[in-house]
């Protein structure tokens, strides 16, 4: 009999999922609201800990191993579990992206006066094909690069603050001219949509279900833990380094945590930051790209998708997976290269929240109709909480952001003639 994950792990998974590069570029994103950022990361932290409990409750009901599209075929059939889990392979991949922007931007101490948009995109791509080259070779070697970048990183969230904090001020702060009109409501909504990028694959934990030991008590306690300590994470970080740079540059940075402390104690030691930061980007990217193939392994298996994606190499890599997870964010780096970082990584962020938001929202319509027939009003209190945090996520959305994330759902239309199995 296989040992089965403990509580330590699935912690570790918790974290691991979320803290990744968000948090090293979103500050930069949400420096224009100035001090309603902070109002934006406690709003975000509670709408993800609404759905935290959503997901926790769903595995913990259908311990499964799998991904969101297991709960919504339990509740409305495999019609409705095809275009969620075909929506959410899909954004993995193409929001991973974002982690390849940010991983090089984080480097940009090294690379002098030149900072032509195209050395970043030549490096991006660079560092695509290499893990791609190392996922698709074998799954054992990427897990053993992602335990080694795991190890650093805590590093910059424990080290950045403690120094920093010795040269905070707050009045650094200011909401940018382009905000100022705005109303307040607008404002918020728009903020606390950049904020949640961060916890965004507050739901991964919940995938490895049937290899979890006592999955309905240990992984809502973790999952609870881990997305609050999460939340606590972002939001001291994020206020530190609004401290220290003023919005204006703030909003420009490339590397906020990298600037931040190269303020406080120099070129030198910002450089080390930037390795680090760096590295700990690659690992979420390697981890991103893992899971994605993943996905559709699972997807494929359970007859979702067509039965190539479940093709595994002699390394026991599903590499077809892995090589359309991965070339398929190229596209996406040459379209979105702007030379505002801020500007590059709103837009992917904009349009990849809205379409996670859509997978969120059908999981939590799945959790209210189960918490309906099973007449527990506590549990449909929660699913209407989870409901109206992702309403107003999408609500606050401009038709242009809600289409594309529409589009990358209605596109499953022309894979199902492939599906082995007619849904």
């Amino acid at each position: 009999m296989s040992k089965k994950l403990g509580f330590g792990s699935v912690l570790a998974i918790v974290f691991g999922s979320q803290i990744g590069s968000g948090i090293f570029v979103v500050p930069s994103a949400l420096a224009p609201f100035g001090i309603y950022s902070i109002y934006a990361w406690i709003l975000a932290g509670l709408g993800a800990i609404f759905l935290a409990f959503v997901f926790a409750e769903l595995c913990s009901y259908f311990p499964k191993t799998g991904g969101p599209h297991v709960y919504v075929n339990e509740m409305f059939g495999r019609i409705a579990a095809f275009f969620t889990g075909w929506t959410y392979w899909l954004i993995s991949w193409i929001s991973s992206s974002v982690v390849v922007v940010t991983a090089v931007a984080c480097l940009h101490p090294f690379f002098g006066q030149y900072q032509s948009p195209y050395l970043y995109l030549t490096l991006e791509i660079a560092l695509l094909l290499a893990l791609t080259y190392i996922n698709c070779k074998s799954v054992v070697l990427s897990g053993k690069l992602e335990f080694v970048l795991t190890l650093l990183k805590f590093i910059p969230f424990v080290a950045v603050p403690a120094i920093i904090f010795q040269n905070f001020d707050l009045s650094k702060t200011c909401v940018l001219p382009e905000y100022t009109k705005m109303p307040f409501g607008d404002l918020m909504l728009l903020a606390t949509s950049v904020a949640f990028w961060c916890f965004i694959g507050v739901e991964c934990a919940t995938t490895p279900a049937g290899d979890i030991e006592n999955p309905s008590k240990t992984i809502p306690k973790a999952i609870i833990l881990g997305t609050v300590s999460v939340a606590l994470i972002y939001l001291i970080n994020n206020i530190a380094i609004m401290g220290v740079i003023p919005s204006e540059i703030l909003a420009n940075s490339k590397a906020p945590f990298v600037d931040s402390i190269s303020v406080v104690l120099g070129k030198n030691c910002s450089m080390i930051i930037a390795v680090i930061t760096s590295l700990v980007c690659i690992g979420t990217l390697n981890a991103w790209i893992l899971t994605s193939s993943q996905i559709s392994l699972g997807l494929a298996k359970d007859k979702l998708l067509p039965k190539v994606l479940a093709k595994k190499n002699k390394n026991g890599a599903p590499y077809i997976s892995v090589l359309i997870s991965c070339l398929g964010m190229i596209p996406i780096l040459i379209l979105t290269k702007n030379e505002n970082l801020s500007s590059q990584i709103t837009y992917i962020i904009d349009f990849s929240v809205k379409s996670f938001l859509l997978v969120y929202t059908i999981c939590s319509l799945a959790y209210l109709k189960f918490a309906v027939k099973i007449r527990n009003a506590k549990k449909i209190s929660l699913a209407i909480l989870a409901l109206i945090f992702c309403g107003l996520m999408i609500f606050e959305s401009s038709i242009e952001s809600i289409l594309i994330a529409t589009l990358f759902t209605v596109s499953g239309i022309f894979v199902i003639p492939f599906i082995p199995q007619k849904i």
